[in-house]
């Protein structure tokens, strides 16, 4: 098999991993598939802030950037977050507000995607120009595959290829099919933004709804999750499951699940962790109390927002007295 053969071949596979809705790991059948889409914590720290303000950090840091502060010292701390502030301004007026660090937090929590994507980029912007066309994408992507109509390992290609110009339409919101570096992110990660949530749900259905009547009904609902494999006694959490489709999934008690009720199940809204930490920070931190931050009340309370070496030794020392 020749190299580029293989590169086309594991970017479809890793591709393939990354589709919330088209792909899943490979599941024994009594072990639960999950279509649910929850949004992740900010931390997995405590959010204590008498103890320590390492909650704080993470969510406004992301957990490693968090790390690399706790080395530096007050004024290089203070230096850095004042750079950040810069950022977050988005409009430039001198101050920053709670969608503003909404903003910042979501995309702190979101960095391994966008990680992601950054590694993936250079593989499809062939002309590197910037940019990623559906042409450049299909032909990465799909290339010798579309010429083999009965390929050894089962996929049609085909009809992946329709169902990925789809996506890659819906997120290209020019429409002129070449993707920004947002638009391609929207695109290999459609869960994550909300005008493409609606792509989700379709792709969901589709995956699910086996007689092609529009909806989920309870047997094609639990057959998603669990194959019976010759088992005739179901699991609990099986059993589980049917109740809740009953009682909660199927809302308006029809039997069926349409695509109102499908979106409610799998892309439910949680509690905004990162609109509350937004909140949090700026009553903490909003001296004159006008509902915003200036650059200065935030590097005034940057043990709050970031560590240091000072904040770390701090806190080592109220362990070691709690010993």
């Amino acid at each position: 098999m020749k190299k580029t053969d293989l590169i086309i071949m594991d970017l479809r596979q890793f591709l393939t991993c990354l589709s919330l809705c088209t792909a899943f790991a490979l599941s024994k059948p009594t072990e639960k598939k999950d279509r649910v889409h929850h949004e992740p914590q900010l931390s997995d720290k405590v959010h204590n802030d008498a103890q320590s303000f390492d909650y704080d950090h993470d969510a406004f840091l992301g957990a490693e950037e968090a790390k690399t502060f706790d080395q530096l010292t007050p004024e290089e701390s203070k230096e850095r977050l004042g750079m950040i502030v810069d950022k977050i301004d988005a409009d430039k007026d001198g101050f920053v507000t709670e969608g503003e660090l909404k903003s910042r937090i979501k995309h702190a929590q979101k960095k391994y995607i966008y990680d992601n994507v950054e590694n993936q980029w250079q593989e499809f912007d062939l002309n590197q120009d910037g940019l990623i066309s559906w042409d450049e994408y299909r032909n990465v992507t799909y290339g010798t595959y579309l010429d083999d109509p009965d390929p050894d390992d089962g996929f049609n290609y085909k009809q992946m290829m329709v169902r990925d110009e789809r996506r890659f339409k819906m997120a290209d919101k020019d429409g002129d099919l070449i993707a920004t570096k947002e638009e391609f992110t929207a695109f290999l990660h459609p869960e994550e933004y909300d005008y493409m949530k609606d792509i989700v749900v379709q792709e969901t259905m589709e995956d699910i709804d086996k007689n092609a009547d529009g909806f989920i009904d309870l047997e094609e609902y639990i057959g998603d999750m669990y194959s019976h494999d010759g088992n005739a006694d179901e699991p609990e959490w099986v059993k589980t499951e049917r109740e809740q489709f009953v009682e909660f999934r199927d809302k308006n008690r029809d039997g069926k699940m349409d695509k109102e009720e499908t979106k409610d199940w799998i892309l439910p809204s949680d509690y905004d962790h990162a609109e509350a930490e937004a909140r949090h920070l700026v009553y903490e931190s909003d001296q004159n109390k006008d509902g915003k931050l200036t650059k200065e009340e935030i590097v005034d309370k940057y043990d709050l927002f970031v560590g240091s070496q000072a904040t770390d030794f701090g806190e080592a020392l109220v362990r070691h007295d709690e010993f």
